[in-house]
């Protein structure tokens, strides 16, 4: 019996005939991995950008969302379970060939793809058939990832989208080795690096908040400190906070104040773009221009309420504020 080893990710899931890897929806047949569920999804919706959250990638459009199911990393606090973890191939439940949801797309006078809900990278394979007709047809494409993939793939996958939100479950190998089932924060940082070094994907940043598991002062420091020196200080940050979910039933919610807190943080360790989610704040969504500290976009939820961008400058001072600003 061929055992194979799945390339796509660093858990390198080493497959017997018929076995699925860690994601559930890759498996060996007839000694090849096979991406279970092609063409369906487990869902489809239309949401405002800002929802993923991008803040600096075409603000105020729709986008067309879709997800499968399955996931590399095993969360014990997602928030998505019911298809991160599923185990039911049935719940692909939508048939939306590569093709069909270019048409989609097109129908619904949207002009960008994201692949959400549940982790892309599993299902690279059918994501970047799409990706590939969309850019075809100028439609962009955005990846919500956690940022888990090996080299290769890394390379393939990232160049294919053109804005992402990486979500960085925090600063810390033992976090993501006991909160994020058995995985390791150092490809996560090196797909960062490369999607900023090596493409041309507008990178977001989102940073959960889990109240005594990764929201000390020094480590969101040093989760800064390395976004500002590696990346560069106009990566935009999203600081989310908790709530309990699925096998993180013990914590309490995220507290504004830790949120606060974090966004201090950041901004002192020179980020110029930092923002709170989940959570109502007064102007946890607000973009300000790092010059001048005018507020440039004001958002309420997901709808933006004021615009002081003129040409990717702030209105008042000329001062440019880092993003694609038009499709």
């Amino acid at each position: 019996m061929t055992t194979i080893t799945c390339g796509l990710c660093p858990r390198e899931c080493h497959l017997k005939e018929g076995q699925r890897g860690f994601c559930f929806v890759r498996i060996n047949e007839g000694g090849k991995v096979v991406l279970s569920g092609y063409g369906r999804t487990s869902g489809i919706a239309l949401d405002p950008i800002e929802k993923k959250p991008l803040y600096h990638y075409s603000p105020g459009e729709m986008i067309l969302s879709l997800g499968t199911i399955g996931c590399n990393l095993g969360c014990k606090f997602c928030q998505n379970w019911s298809i991160s973890r599923a185990r039911d191939l049935s719940l692909l439940h939508q048939k939306a060939s590569p093709k069909e949801v270019v048409a989609l797309a097109k129908l619904n006078n949207v002009k960008m793809i994201a692949y959400t809900y549940n982790e892309p990278i599993v299902a690279s394979e059918y994501v970047l058939d799409i990706a590939t007709l969309a850019r075809e047809q100028n439609i962009r494409s955005v990846a919500v990832s956690a940022g888990y993939i090996s080299p290769g793939p890394r390379e393939k996958f990232f160049s294919a989208m053109d804005a992402t939100n990486i979500d960085l479950k925090a600063f810390s190998e033992a976090f993501y080795r006991d909160f994020v089932g058995g995985a390791h924060l150092q490809p996560v940082l090196d797909t960062l690096l490369y999607i900023k070094k090596e493409t041309a994907c507008w990178p977001e940043i989102t940073n959960l908040l889990i109240p005594g598991a990764n929201d000390s002062s020094s480590e969101i420091a040093k989760m800064c400190d390395w976004i500002v020196e590696k990346l560069g200080p106009t990566v935009p940050l999203h600081f989310s906070a908790f709530h309990p979910d699925w096998k993180l039933q013990d914590r309490a919610r995220t507290p504004l104040a830790t949120l606060t807190r974090a966004q201090e943080i950041a901004k002192k360790s020179g980020l110029h773009y930092v923002y709170l989610g989940n959570v109502a704040s007064d102007h946890g969504g607000t973009t300000f221009c790092p010059n001048c500290q005018a507020a440039v976009i004001e958002r309420q939820g997901y709808t933006i309420t004021s615009w002081g961008i003129v040409g990717n400058k702030c209105k008042g001072c000329g001062h440019e504020i880092s993003g694609h600003f038009e499709l």
